[in-house]
């Protein structure tokens, strides 16, 4: 099983490293961008704001409604999760504990128009009552659909 979970971990990288060559739209400042451009970019804001704080406060529906059905995570064990339903269901005792601590900051990010975007972030992922503490790179991948983010891949690395 894990000789198969290595190439598959590896396909993912590929695609996030390859996400991660879109060119930047500077969206914020920028005199001549598109009113509808503008609009996406502040959009694109407010899927990151619920994304990281549904998960920070345990708040599994409105987590839920941020990823795309099709959604894959990527977790710092390796363990892949394919479909929201599957990722729900690894993060379940996540939403029901509630004894987390979750802090993060964003060290940036590629979008590509109203289209896709690449979010990566500096982040903790503690437990205090039981010691556990673990510091993570994250990184995600958004896709623009209905004219709504949806985060369709999620990679989360150990950082030293």
């Amino acid at each position: 099983m894990g000789s198969r979970i290595r190439p598959a971990v590896a396909a993912i990288a590929l695609a996030v490293v390859t996400t991660a060559m879109v060119p930047v739209v500077a969206l914020a400042g920028d005199e001549d961008a598109q009113p509808e451009a503008v609009g996406c970019a502040n959009q694109l804001d407010d899927a990151l704001r619920q994304d990281m704080e549904s998960f920070r406060d345990f708040d599994a529906e409105a987590f839920r409604a941020g990823h795309d059905e099709r959604a894959v995570t990527v977790f710092p064990s390796g363990r892949i999760a394919v479909g929201v339903e599957e990722i729900m269901r690894l993060l379940g005792p996540h939403f029901q504990n509630r004894n987390a601590v979750w802090t993060w900051t964003e060290l940036g990010r590629v979008v590509e128009g109203c289209k896709a975007a690449f979010v990566y972030y500096d982040a903790t992922y503690a437990i205090p009552s039981q010691g556990f503490s673990q510091h993570q790179r994250v990184a995600t991948t958004w896709t623009r659909e209905g004219g709504r983010w949806l985060a369709i891949a999620d990679t989360n690395t150990l950082a030293p």
